[in-house]
């Protein structure tokens, strides 16, 4: 099992923008194959660093969730959000290994 970490930059006026965003992907991600851990907003500290985290068996299943994704109505509909709305600046994905 991995765990994908995606940290975002974020404008911090925008920051309703990305809870809305966040909240569509509650629904699209899991619909799409991976396990979604959470998202995470600024609260206290930085006012641009933002989290999702996800579990994904391998990154062959990974290939196949993003195609999903990528098909899933409401993911078209939030990918062009984020576009029109550009409160996300930078994106990183880091993919990590559970140690038991």
């Amino acid at each position: 099992m991995l765990t994908c970490i995606i940290r975002y930059q974020i404008d911090p006026t925008k920051k309703a923008d990305f809870i809305r965003y966040a909240e569509n992907w509650n629904t699209a991600i899991p619909r799409s194959g991976a396990n979604l851990i959470g998202y995470y907003a600024p609260h206290e500290g930085s006012s641009t660093l933002a989290y999702g985290i996800y579990d994904i068996p391998s990154l062959a299943a990974y290939e196949a969730y993003r195609k999903k994704l990528a098909a899933d109505p409401l993911g078209q509909e939030n990918y062009a959000f984020a576009q029109s709305e550009r409160f996300l600046l930078r994106e990183d994905r880091t993919f990590l290994k559970r140690i038991p």
